[in-house]
């Protein structure tokens, strides 16, 4: 058996190695600003909701015509809500609860008017007879 001597080492300019530094450094810094936002999004459960949604899709029996409305329709259910929309709900049912009081308030009212309008009949009917 031979065995193949080893090569000497490439030797590398100073600007090629300068150069190859700047590089790496660059990559290192995408990396660690890719790993902190990949973190970030695991953290506020973005990757968790995607996955979610993504693999409703994959389970889906009839994939539907557009994969995009799909994800945007479960996106949206699954996300939190629009403050104003919040706003929005908050208000409704305060009107519907003042829309009620209205309504038993007026039943009442028809109810004192009905009253009314009897115990006047009563009053003014002798008198119409006379």
């Amino acid at each position: 058996m031979s065995s193949a001597a080893p090569s000497p080492p490439a030797t590398v300019s100073g600007a090629s190695y300068a150069a190859a530094a700047v590089t790496m450094a660059h990559y290192k810094a995408a990396d660690s600003k890719r790993e902190q936002f990949r973190r970030y999004l695991e953290k506020s459960g973005v990757l968790d909701t995607l996955t979610k949604v993504l693999v409703a899709l994959y389970e889906e029996p009839e994939k539907p015509n557009s994969a995009l409305d799909f994800l945007k329709h479960h996106l949206g259910a699954a996300t939190p809500e629009n403050p104003e929309i919040e706003l929005l709900r908050l208000e409704l049912a305060e009107m519907k609860e003042k829309y009620e009081a209205i309504v038993e308030e007026n039943k009442k009212l028809k109810t004192k008017v009905k009253f009314l309008k009897e115990f006047m009949l009563k009053i003014i009917s002798p008198l119409m007879t006379v």
